[in-house]
């Protein structure tokens, strides 16, 4: 079996998650093509992250003009292919956000990912995410490409399910991962009931390599260390005014926020409106290994999301013995058990993040110690990689029976009361 994987940016910073998949799938006698849209000029701090820059194949790298005219060659070589692929993008583009010549040009891009591979021999791709990247590998799909499957991280996709149209790229697929419970549950609920049965749930997971030379207990300081993108999910800026609070009623509290993102100048405003410029660092995007040492060198890891699947660095802090403070959303409480592994609070309550840190604050060492000892043992059964990847790996042996190949036998389109099948001619 060939494989593929597409995605629309690829490295990047937030998505070491994916590159972990990849290579652990590698590890277990499975090569993959990487495939993506964009990512060949992204500034990478991670040398794993580098390395797989220079494995991945980019659509945009020449431009848009090499796009356009690969789809009409397409449509030349092979109309009765393009037009099917055609109606499959105009019906994706019904009561969608994004206009028409969004979708026209995402079925450009599907075209020059159909000719790379064919050249490869690749039977089956697989996507992650289930906004864009599906958009392409299912119209890829329709163009004659091989059978497709999605990774599901949220939220984006069930924010706006109808109009990414999930239930049609769910009943396209030849199965669908969610990475919780919880998202397994979010796609539950926009599928066609006999399509739940191809719907997985496999976890993110984590490499061995990251905690299994590390074993330094606890801290005895006062510092916390939260990470991630500066989105509004995240919600930093809650965290900060907690911080903020607290130094009113005499608890001085150390924060270290790795991460950035579009939100960074109002937390930086934020922060110095809270007159806590010297308790706050920010370090900016750090690659896994300075991830690693934060971690360590903090009492514990903070999340005070907003919306959750179930976020990588929440297991990463755990396998590295930290416990870990966060809130009660998304597959946060598939893994976090509240005064076990650590302490889970309301997401949006100030006044209760507050009295998280506080409690996180007043336990003695000896006892986070055993909490983080807890919580690195519940990490490491739910999220190591390898096993992971099997599961996975099981899932693609199932859709690809026969070692499938390229035959066009795949060729699907969009019906216009919105089911997905097999074409008639």
């Amino acid at each position: 079996m060939k494989l593929a994987y597409f995605i629309n940016q690829y490295p990047k910073v937030s998505h070491s998650f994916i590159r972990r998949e990849l290579l652990a799938l590698e590890r277990q006698g499975l090569p993959i093509r990487r495939y993506a849209l964009r990512g060949w000029d992204a500034q990478l701090v991670d040398p794993d992250d580098i390395q797989e820059q220079q494995r991945t194949r980019f659509v945009l790298e020449r431009g848009v003009a090499p796009v356009l005219s690969g789809m009409l060659g397409f449509a030349l070589r092979r109309p009765a292919a393009f037009a099917r692929g055609l109606k499959v993008a105009w019906e994706l583009a019904r009561d969608g956000d994004r206009t028409w010549g969004h979708h026209l040009f995402a079925l450009g891009e599907a075209a020059v990912l159909v000719n790379w591979m064919r050249a490869d021999g690749i039977d089956h791709v697989h996507a992650h995410f289930g906004t864009n990247s599906a958009e392409v590998v299912m119209l890829a799909r329709a163009l004659g490409g091989p059978t497709y499957s999605f990774t599901v991280h949220g939220s984006a996709e069930w924010d706006m399910p109808q109009q990414y149209k999930l239930r049609e790229k769910i009943r396209d697929a030849a199965f669908v991962v969610g990475i919780s419970s919880y998202t397994r549950a979010q796609l539950y609920r926009w599928a066609d009931p006999e399509d739940w049965p191809k719907i997985h749930v496999v976890h993110c997971g984590l490499e061995e390599s990251f905690h299994s030379t590390v074993d330094l207990p606890t801290p005895a300081n006062q510092r916390l260390v939260s990470i991630g993108r500066f989105v509004k999910e995240k919600a930093f800026g809650l965290l900060v005014e907690a911080v903020g609070k607290l130094k009113e009623r005499g608890v001085v509290v150390e924060l270290v926020l790795c991460g950035d993102g579009e939100l960074r100048p109002s937390i930086e405003e934020l922060i110095e409106r809270c007159g806590i410029r010297s308790q706050v660092r920010i370090t900016g995007w750090i690659s896994s290994a300075q991830v690693r040492e934060e971690l360590l060198a903090a009492r514990a890891f903070v999340l005070p999301s907003v919306m959750e699947a179930l976020p990588v660095v929440l297991m990463e802090a755990m396998a590295l013995r930290r416990p870990v403070l966060a809130t009660y959303v998304g597959g946060i409480p598939e893994l976090v058990r509240d005064g076990r592994e650590g302490w889970l609070f309301p997401a949006g309550s100030l006044e209760e993040l507050m009295n998280a840190i506080l409690a996180c604050l007043q336990t003695p060492v000896e006892a986070l110690r055993e909490m983080a000892e807890c919580g690195r043992l519940r990490a490491l059964k739910r999220h190591a990689v390898d096993t992971e990847a099997s599961k996975l790996l099981r899932l693609f042996q199932e859709a690809v029976p026969g070692e499938l190949g390229l035959s066009g036998r795949g060729d699907t389109r969009l019906h216009a009361n919105g089911t997905v099948g097999e074409p008639t001619a």
